[in-house]
C-alpha cells in the first residue's frame, strides 16, 4: 500500500509538471498527499517496532533527494492552490454586486469552480498542512531522547520537512517562525549510514545532508534570508545570501550546474537573492558584508537602481516586488457570498500587505541615508546646522531613530545563542548641542583582494588553455 501511494504521488507531480491542472485536479492532489502521509506516519511505528525487534528487518528507504522533492512539491502544490482559490474568488466576484460584470451572467467554468471549491473546503487547509510537517519533524528528530525515529527515511524526511515548513512561515509573512522551523537543521544530529550500506559509508549530521541536496539548500537559504531581511537583521542575511550566492557565482562560471536537474530555477534563485543583497548593501553600505565578486555582481545589476535611490528616487520597492516569494493568503474564502455580496479584497492582497511593510520599514531609509552621509563629514557639528543641511522637521526624532533602527539581533559567531549588535559604521553622541561623530575604524581585508587576483588568473589560465597552438 505505501509502495502505491509513493507511486501516485510520483504520477500527480508529473500530472502538475506538464499541465496547468484544473481544480478537480488540484483537489485529488490533496488527496494524494493526505494519503501518502497517513500511510508514512502509520508506517513509522512499524518500522521503529520492527526494526527493534528483528534485526533482519529492512525499513523503508529514501534518498534525501527524493524525500525533498515530495516535501517541495507539497508545499508547492499546496501554494498554488491558495493563489488558484482566491484568484477564482476574486474572479467570480467581479460578476456580484459591485464587480466590473454585475448584472452579466459568470461562465460555466467560474461557476463550475466556485462548486468545486465549496464543496471541498478542507481540501488543503493550513493546518492540516502544518500538522504533517510537524509530525514529519517531531518522527524524524529527537532520536537522542527516544521519541523519534532511529530509521534513516524518517530523519530524512523529519529534516526536510523542517526546510519545508520554514519555507511555509515565510510565505505566510511569520518570519520569526520560519528561522525558528530551521532549529533542529544542525551538527548535533546525526543520522547514521542505511542499512545495506556499503562500508565506507559514513555517518553524516543534518546541515550536511541538507547541503548535499542542493535544492533543498537553496530554499532554505532563500527564505532564510527574506525572513532575516524582514526582522531587520542585515547582518544575517547577508551572511547567509552572500556565501550561497558565492558558491553560485563560482558554479555558474565553471559550468557545474550545467547537467544539474532545475538549473534554470537556480538561476532565477540566484538573481532574486542578488536582488536582496543589493538592497541590503545599500541599507549598509560601509560594511564589507559580502564577497567582493558577489559585490561586483550586485553592481552589476542593480547599479542604476541604486544610483536612483540615491538621487532621491524610489527603487526599493521594484526591488523588493522582483526579489520576494509568492506570499499566500491561507484563509478560506466565502464561496458562497461571491456572486451575491461581491468582494473587498485582491487575490493578491497578502503580497501587497508584504510589500507595504517592506515599503514601511524603508521609508525612513533615505533621511537616515542623508543623515549618515553628512555626519561622516564632521567630528563634530552643532545639532541646529546638521539640522538645516538634512531639512528634516523632527531631527531629534531622526537622531535616534537611526541608531535604533540599525540595532538588531545577530547570531553569535561561535554559534552559541544570538546577542544584539550594531550595523552603523560611525559612532555619535550629543553634548551641548554638539552632535560628536566618530567614525568605526575599518579593518582592511587584504585577503579579498589576493583571492580576486587567484580568481581571475585562473580564468586567464583555462582561456589560454583552450586556445590550439600549432607548432
Amino acid at each position: 500500500a505505501l509502495f502505491l501511494t509513493i507511486y501516485k504521488e510520483l504520477t500527480q507531480r508529473h500530472l502538475h509538471s506538464i499541465s496547468r491542472p484544473s481544480a478537480r485536479d488540484r483537489v485529488e492532489g490533496w488527496k494524494v498527499y493526505s494519503d501518502l502521509f497517513d500511510a508514512l506516519l502509520e508506517e513509522a511505528d512499524k518500522s521503529d517496532s520492527n526494526t527493534s525487534s528483528n534485526s533482519s528487518f529492512d525499513p523503508l528507504y529514501l534518498l534525501p533527494e527524493w524525500s525533498f522533492d515530495i516535501l517541495h512539491e507539497f508545499l508547492y502544490q499546496f501554494q498554488g492552490f491558495c493563489q488558484f482559490r482566491t484568484g477564482v474568488f476574486a474572479n467570480a466576484a467581479k460578476y456580484g454586486p459591485g464587480g466590473v460584470s454585475e448584472g452579466k451572467t459568470p461562465p460555466p467554468h467560474v461557476t463550475n469552480n466556485l462548486e468545486i471549491l465549496s464543496q471541498n473546503k478542507s481540501a488543503w487547509a493550513v493546518e492540516t498542512v502544518m500538522f504533517y510537517l510537524d509530525r514529519l519533524i517531531s518522527v524524524g528528530t529527537d532520536t537522542g531522547t527516544g521519541t523519534g525515529s532511529s530509521v534513516p527515511a524518517y530523519q530524512y524526511l523529519g529534516m526536510f520537512a523542517s526546510v519545508t515548513l520554514s519555507r511555509l512561515e515565510c510565505l505566510l509573512g511569520d518570519y520569526t517562525a520560519s528561522l525558528t522551523a530551521l532549529k533542529p537543521i544542525n551538527a548535533t544530529w546525526i543520522v547514521p549510514p542505511p542499512r545495506g550500506a556499503e562500508e565506507d559509508a559514513k555517518a553524516m549530521n543534518s546541515e550536511e545532508i541538507v547541503d548535499s541536496v542542493f535544492a533543498a539548500k537553496i530554499s532554505m537559504t532563500y527564505h532564510a534570508g527574506v525572513s532575516y531581511l524582514m526582522l531587520r537583521r542585515y547582518r544575517d542575511a547577508s551572511r547567509v545570501l552572500g556565501d550561497i550566492c558565492a558558491t553560485m557565482r563560482r558554479g555558474f562560471k565553471s559550468g557545474q550546474y550545467k547537467n544539474v536537474a532545475g538549473v534554470d530555477q537556480f538561476a532565477k534563485l540566484y538573481d532574486r537573492m542578488i536582488a536582496l543583497l543589493a538592497i541590503i548593501t545599500h541599507v549598509c553600505p560601509s560594511f564589507d558584508l559580502v564577497d567582493e565578486s558577489v559585490s561586483n555582481a550586485v553592481r552589476e545589476k542593480h547599479g542604476n537602481q541604486l544610483s536612483k535611490i540615491e538621487a532621491g528616487e524610489e527603487g526599493y520597492e521594484d526591488l523588493f516586488i522582483y526579489a520576494c516569494p509568492k506570499f499566500i493568503t491561507p484563509s478560506v474564502p466565502a464561496y458562497e457570498d461571491a456572486l451575491t455580496k461581491g468582494v473587498s479584497t485582491t487575490h493578491d492582497a497578502a503580497y501587497k500587505l508584504q510589500v507595504s511593510h517592506f515599503m514601511n520599514e524603508m521609508s525612513n531609509q533615505q533621511s537616515m541615508m542623508k543623515l549618515r552621509s553628512y555626519m561622516k563629514l564632521y567630528t563634530s557639528i552643532s545639532a541646529e546646522k546638521l539640522g538645516r543641511l538634512v531639512m528634516e522637521e523632527e531631527f531629534a526624532s531622526l537622531l535616534l531613530a537611526y541608531k535604533q533602527k540599525m540595532r538588531q539581533l545577530e547570531e553569535c559567531k561561535e554559534g552559541n545563542g544570538e546577542e544584539y549588535g550594531t550595523m552603523m559604521d560611525i559612532h555619535y553622541y550629543i553634548s551641548d548641542d554638539i552632535i560628536h561623530v566618530d567614525e568605526a575604524e575599518r579593518q582592511n581585508r587584504f585577503e579579498n583582494y589576493f583571492m580576486s587576483q587567484i580568481s581571475q588568473s585562473s580564468e586567464i589560465t583555462k582561456e589560454i588553455d583552450c586556445i590550439s597552438m600549432d607548432v
